[in-house]
């Protein structure tokens, strides 16, 4: 039986959800690199947001700790499956997403060569604008860190975001994508 009480916080949760889900996504997937883990993810952490939805509207936004819970949800993963991807990185470059912007799959892709805490640091201040301050907090670091985490982070970015050549595969993996088939010739006796 639902009381008013619970239909108007259940009502919030809803608005808050459909306000800010598809944010939320957007950042973890800055994350990580795979749609599929930060969808997985953001849906976890909404519903671990929904028991505690009192609580946490109470204490104001509860889109930090929704994100916050998210992210490490993410990262928990990645590291799961992190001989996983290792393997799959070995074998090329993934193919391309269809309805993606290349700027973004670029992006993505370069976020990549980033530890776990500078992709972090890169994504809560330049993707979800807070400051170096509020990403210290988040992330439980000092603001002199994430500084230092952001410099680092923008010199590999830059690397991999303005030289083409570092996206692109090593010279034998594309004369391997690219070689045409050819039979191989079977040479008989009587020839």
């Amino acid at each position: 039986m639902n009381t008013p009480v619970h239909d108007s916080a259940e009502r919030d949760f809803e608005r808050f959800y459909a306000e800010s889900v598809r944010r939320m996504i957007v950042v973890v997937y800055a994350v990580t690199g795979d749609i599929a883990e930060a969808e997985d993810a953001v849906q976890e952490a909404y519903a671990r947001a929904w028991p505690r939805w009192s609580e946490l509207a109470e204490q104001g936004d509860p889109t930090p700790w929704v994100r916050t819970v998210a992210l490490r949800l993410a990262v928990s993963s990645w590291r799961r499956a992190r001989n996983r991807v290792k393997a799959h990185f070995r074998h090329g470059p993934p193919t391309d997403v269809p309805g993606l912007d290349p700027d973004h799959v670029a992006l993505v892709a370069a976020l990549r060569h980033l530890t776990p805490e500078q992709r972090r640091a890169v994504v809560l201040h330049h993707l979800v604008d807070l400051p170096v301050e509020e990403v210290a907090r988040q992330t439980g670091s000092t603001s002199t860190a994430v500084r230092s985490r952001l410099m680092r982070a923008r010199r590999i970015l830059n690397s991999h975001l303005s030289d083409p050549a570092a996206s692109e595969p090593p010279a034998r993996a594309r004369s391997q994508a690219v070689a045409p088939y050819r039979p191989r010739q079977e040479a008989y006796p009587h020839e």
